[in-house]
């Protein structure tokens, strides 16, 4: 998960001990306090400049500054009573050019008038066309600290996507047309430079890897999943790619990737299951048959949430019951196994890679989150959300309902979708469903698609 840090930053022109004419003072120093320490209480961490701003001078002195800081990802700008407006919004609308995101918290209560200070800045900004998220509400009112929280963090996701590099192992897999991508749209839109690659120095890489490192792997696998390695040359390619991964990751310091898989490197060196299950256990965002939306999808996902993302096929919706399962070919990040463990298998279908390999074997645990995908139609990205819960069938029904796809040993989640289970399978985008786990998830997935101006439909 990326840590969003934000500026929080207090304004209004009756500071410095001014009361009102009851005697009591127009700014509020405890509900100051208890503010930034809601916001912390959500994992944000907090600049907090002590000036209070009200003048030009002011807001040039704070916020400048923090449109300079590139720790920095968002501005949380904090209404401590009235103020002009007309004093902050060309600062503001200077430190909007970074593309940070800004946020207006106005807390409630009629003493001190701070509904008007945001009200009025809130107007100004949308008059000049200042994109902003304007919240009102207390401190101790979750729902409203996890609004402002929950902006911060997509505001982060997006400052962190700048400037990286994207890795593309390989054309394009199984004929995936809705997977493609175009390069400048990644840079123009989310700073994300796409540096194809083929498959020749990755192979090579394999080969070279110490039979050593590959017994580490071994090792590890057998102290770690339910069943152990065979120890063969197919299982040791298998472990080879992803060694061979992670050291050209290390050497080019690209940030994320998309493989081919097959046709190609599945049909001549080994399926790449358990490589991209290992990769996105350790957090590297990926996908398989260069699906780039996939890809960007788990970017968004992994960046926001404490877990990888799985990926795997939309195999089936049961409108009547709200389930949608998800079965991917073999690959799916260990750590979201539930309590009957991880197991090895082999990768199981010939017209998918000749030349076979481990996969991944397990039932996703139980937990809340979302089934969400990035797509584009006709060049245009598009996010479709939906609140989820992964669930565990009865024990005594479990194997048969693995039966039910005719591949039992590929890895299942059971997933009880909030939305319409057949809207959704008629408006997804792709073969592939993106499940991440946080109750958080599909709140910030929304501010993230307001941030980058992408259209979010949400079920």
């Amino acid at each position: 998960m990326i840590k969003s840090k934000a500026a929080f930053v207090v304004y209004g022109v009756h500071k410095d001990g001014l009361c009102d004419p009851d005697g009591n003072l127009f700014i509020d120093e405890g509900l100051i306090k208890n503010s930034k320490e809601a916001l912390k209480n959500q994992g944000i961490e907090l600049v907090t400049p002590e000036l209070i701003v009200a003048t030009k001078k002011e807001a040039k002195e704070i916020i400048l500054p923090l449109a300079k800081d590139d720790n920095i990802d968002t501005l949380v700008l904090f209404s401590g009573t009235w103020v002009w407006a007309a004093h902050m919004s060309a600062v503001i609308r200077e430190f909007a050019k970074t593309g940070k995101g800004i946020v207006i918290w106005t807390h409630d209560g009629s003493q001190g008038w701070r509904p008007v200070g945001g009200l009025v800045l809130s107007a100004a900004l949308n008059e000049i066309g200042v994109k902003h998220k304007f919240v009102y509400g207390s401190a101790d009112d979750i729902t409203t600290v996890k609004r402002v929280a929950n902006y911060c963090k997509a505001s982060a996701l997006k400052k962190s996507m700048e400037m990286t590099t994207l890795r593309a192992f390989g054309g394009r897999g199984m004929g995936q047309t809705c997977g493609v991508a175009d390069p400048s749209q990644w840079m123009r839109m989310f700073g994300i430079d796409i540096d194809s690659r083929d498959t020749y120095e990755l192979v090579e890489t394999a080969k070279s890897i110490p039979q050593s490192e590959v017994d580490k792997v071994c090792d590890y696998i057998d102290a770690n999943f339910k069943s152990k390695v065979e120890r063969v040359e197919g299982n040791y390619r298998s472990i080879r790619l992803y060694l061979a991964l992670k050291a050209l990751k290390e050497k080019d310091g690209f940030d994320y990737y998309t493989i081919q898989s097959f046709p190609g490197m599945g049909d001549y060196y080994a399926a790449t299951c358990f490589a991209q299950s290992m990769m996105l256990n350790d957090g590297v965002p990926t996908a398989t048959l260069s699906d780039f939306n996939t890809c960007l999808t788990s970017i968004m996902i992994m960046g926001l949430s404490d877990e990888p993302i799985y990926y795997g096929d939309l195999q089936h919706a049961d409108k009547k019951k709200g389930e949608i399962k998800i079965i991917g070919d073999g690959a799916v990040p260990p750590c979201l196994a539930n309590e009957d463990g991880v197991y090895l298998a082999g990768h199981g279908i010939p017209t998918e890679g000749e030349a076979g390999g481990l996969s991944i074997n397990l039932v996703c645990k139980s937990g809340k989150g979302v089934l969400a995908r990035l797509s584009r139609i006709e060049g245009k990205f598009k996010i479709i959300v939906t609140r989820c819960e992964v669930v565990q069938p009865a024990a005594e029904e479990l194997d048969q309902r693995r039966h039910e796809c005719g591949i039992p040993f590929w890895p299942h989640a059971f997933v009880q979708v909030e939305g319409d289970a057949g809207e959704i399978i008629e408006n997804w985008n792709n073969e592939y469903g993106c499940l991440g786990y946080g109750e958080d998830l599909y709140d910030q997935i929304i501010d993230f698609g307001k941030l980058m101006d992408i259209e979010v439909v949400t079920f």
